[in-house]
């Protein structure tokens, strides 16, 4: 996977603060729908088709509803105006929201993990047979890849239109979901095609998908976790900030440089020093035109703070 940081506004969406809210809301609420689909008909394939890799992938299907209920939650927050109490906006809860599904999907990945090892553990050692599963398990587990698939594909694209790292991150989710199906997949055909003595093949599937469940759940969790104890951009972001601002004609120097993530925008405060013969009015519109420079290439919501310094040439 590749999770590349992006700017939450950048003006390349023309969507409003009102309309992104709802883009968000509606793609959720179509994999809400979905999830909610799929953990009632796993859970009765698992039961019926006696698959525990079934059951389990239910289980992976249930956080994944959980998940979309946050990003319900936290994305109506995020979308409300600045006010009186919150002059940065609410876009931190985003953020909040990033944050928990890596945590639950951490917390999925290790949990399919323990329970995959305590399979095999009983299988070789305690000689605790697994029975073979049925086709209807088989079936779901293709049914859940195909779904998953589309809602991995459609939910990116929005994520990528409005730029929200939470419906990047539950995008994400459905696909470690698919991925869990594929092992399903896997475990149960092998134990059908092969016979009873491969039906090890079922926990085995699973804690390789953990794998890849726990490093995606990795992978969101440290940049939403850096956004909330307020850790500067990226230094290749940093140093794009820097060459803008520098070739502003009327620029001598840029320093003392800050960024933070506020969830659904980008801070940005510098120093920046013009000619000391200049006056205040022609200082004011070097720095109007590093606003609009920077807005337009990272968002007109973009937070920007310039003090003005003289330059003063060094004899």
């Amino acid at each position: 996977m590749s999770l590349q940081k992006i700017p939450p506004s950048a003006s390349d969406s023309p969507l409003g603060a009102r309309k992104r809210s709802a883009r968000i809301f509606q793609i959720t609420a179509v994999g809400t729908v979905a999830n909610a689909l799929l953990i009632g008909l796993k859970f009765l394939a698992g039961t019926l088709g006696n698959s525990a890799a079934m059951i389990a992938d239910a289980v992976h299907s249930l956080s994944d509803f959980v998940t979309d209920l946050v990003v319900l939650f936290f994305v109506r927050i995020a979308g409300k105006p600045k006010d009186h109490n919150h002059a940065y906006g609410h876009g931190k809860f985003e953020l909040m929201a990033t944050s928990i599904i890596a945590l639950v999907l951490l917390l999925v990945g290790t949990m399919l993990m323990i329970n995959g090892g305590r399979m095999i553990y009983e299988y070789y050692v305690e000689g605790k047979p697994i029975a073979v599963p049925g086709q209807i398990a088989l079936w779901m587990a293709v049914v859940s890849i195909l779904i998953k698939e589309i809602l991995f594909h459609v939910t990116l694209r929005v994520a990528h239109q409005v730029k929200s790292g939470s419906v990047e991150a539950n995008a994400w989710h459905h696909r470690s979901d698919a991925y869990s199906s594929i092992a399903t997949l896997i475990g149960i055909g092998g134990a059908i095609i092969l016979g009873p003595q491969w039906t090890v093949l079922e926990p085995m599937a699973a804690i390789v998908v953990s794998f890849f469940i726990i490093r995606v759940g990795t992978s969101l969790l440290r940049p939403a976790l850096n956004g909330l104890v307020e850790a500067s951009l990226p230094e290749n972001i940093r140093r794009d900030i820097v060459d803008l601002i520098r070739t502003t004609p009327g620029v001598q120097n840029v320093c003392n440089l800050h960024t933070r993530d506020l969830g659904n925008c980008w801070a940005i405060e510098c120093d920046i020093q013009v000619g000391a013969e200049l006056t205040v009015l022609q200082a004011h519109k070097i720095s109007d035109q590093i606003e609009f420079a920077l807005r337009d290439k990272y968002g007109s919501d973009t937070h920007i703070m310039i003090h003005i310094e003289p330059y003063i040439q060094k004899k």
